[in-house]
């Protein structure tokens, strides 16, 4: 993909940007009283968080089913249109301010602050890159930023935490390990996490999120009630069962898992192949930290295929890719693009743009695939990049 040179690269990127801000600035206007033209209110998932914050302001337990279904629909009600909620209750402080606002500030203070808050993480690693593109048009272009802000997700949150938190570990680890113990309000984004933590003796860090992750935990109990947790498991089964019957939707998911569901594999099956899916993941990144510094490439490594390793994963969950293709495109123009480097930026980038049409309307799910590719793409650079300092003489 020589083609695909610096001039394209801005040209593609100020197209998509103006696209993507086309895109909400119409969603928005051919909304009537918050909802859009095809009946769902402007920032579809934020109101189950919105709804948790106002039933734990009034004393109310958001993991009773029936109860946060009422709460949903005294704001808004829609054939079809309820949002579930199914975090642990270490998200619930996160929550709890939500609930003091009405709905449309609320939506625009949590996209504002998480999506600041995600821009600040992804500028650190946008520095080290040295790409020369203006970090406003790589964020405006990324296909998955306006999936994140039409739903009014978490995506900005998670990210931001598990990709800052990786760049700080040399650094700064015990701010590192806070900053991953408070991502375990999305945990099944960590699960490679610990493994890269272990092998490169990262005990600081390890330190710090347990730390942190207890003392979230013990908030929530305290604020909230210890029956929280308790509740939160029984809601967990009822996810578990969402997702593997696709309540969810098949084609908005973008695992292995997922895939094969969609495509009308058994439950087992599927089970299985993401199972092998996630061990594979698993154990090319104990291969490549093993007994090694941390280092970015290895960050980047991890971080590729946090999305990859789980089952549950959505298309406004690809903002975390921008931290490991920063990276990538890094060390291409510091040391020369290999083969297929190229082919996986490019698809990496605009994956999320197509991911959910093509799944939804042909039963065709890209995602798995160009997150598999990509992984192997990150995993091959970044045992080059260990070679290349190991051979540099101390």
């Amino acid at each position: 993909m020589d083609w695909l040179n610096a001039p394209r690269v801005g040209a593609y990127l100020r197209l998509l940007a103006v696209i993507n801000l086309v895109m909400i600035v119409w969603l928005v206007a051919t909304s009537h009283n918050g909802v859009d033209a095809n009946g769902y209110l402007l920032g579809s998932d934020f109101i189950s968080f919105w709804t948790t914050g106002h039933m734990l302001v009034a004393h109310g337990n958001p993991y009773d089913g029936a109860a946060h279904i009422a709460a949903q629909r005294t704001y808004f009600s829609a054939e079809g249109a309820y949002t579930a909620f199914y975090y642990p209750p270490s998200f619930l402080p996160f929550c709890w301010p939500l609930g003091w606002l009405a709905y449309f500030p609320a939506l625009a203070l949590w996209v504002a602050a998480t999506g600041a808050f995600y821009l600040a993480a992804v500028r650190r690693w946008w520095a080290g890159a040295g790409t020369g593109l203006p970090l406003w048009l790589l964020f405006a272009a990324f296909p998955a930023v306006p999936i994140v802000v039409t739903h009014g997700q978490t995506a900005f949150l998670v990210a931001g935490l598990l990709g800052l938190g990786a760049w700080l570990v040399p650094t700064r680890p015990l701010l590192a390990g806070a900053l991953f113990g408070l991502a375990t309000i999305k945990p099944q984004f960590g699960l490679l996490l610990p493994l890269v933590l272990l092998a490169t003796g990262q005990w600081r860090v390890i330190a710090a999120a347990g730390a942190t992750a207890i003392a979230l935990a013990l908030l929530s109990a305290g604020a909230f009630g210890p029956h929280a947790w308790a509740d939160w498991v029984g809601a967990s089964e009822r996810a578990q069962t969402a997702m593997a019957y696709g309540q969810i939707g098949y084609g908005k998911m973008m695992s292995p898992f997922a895939a094969l569901r969609l495509l009308g594999a058994p439950m087992a099956l599927s089970y299985t192949v993401q199972g092998a899916v996630t061990l594979a993941a698993a154990v090319l990144v104990l291969q490549a930290s093993w007994r090694r510094q941390w280092s970015a490439g290895l960050a980047a490594l991890m971080l590729a295929g946090a999305p990859l390793a789980t089952p549950y994963v959505l298309d406004y969950d690809m903002v975390i890719l921008a931290f490991p293709m920063l990276w990538l495109a890094g060390e291409g123009l510091r040391r020369g693009f290999r083969d297929w480097e190229r082919c996986a930026l490019f698809l990496a980038f605009a994956g999320p743009a197509l991911a959910r049409p093509l799944a939804l309307n042909l039963h065709f799910p890209i995602m798995p695939l160009v997150l598999a590719f990509f992984f192997v793409i990150i995993w091959r650079r970044a045992a080059l990049a260990y070679e290349a300092r190991a051979a540099v003489p101390s």
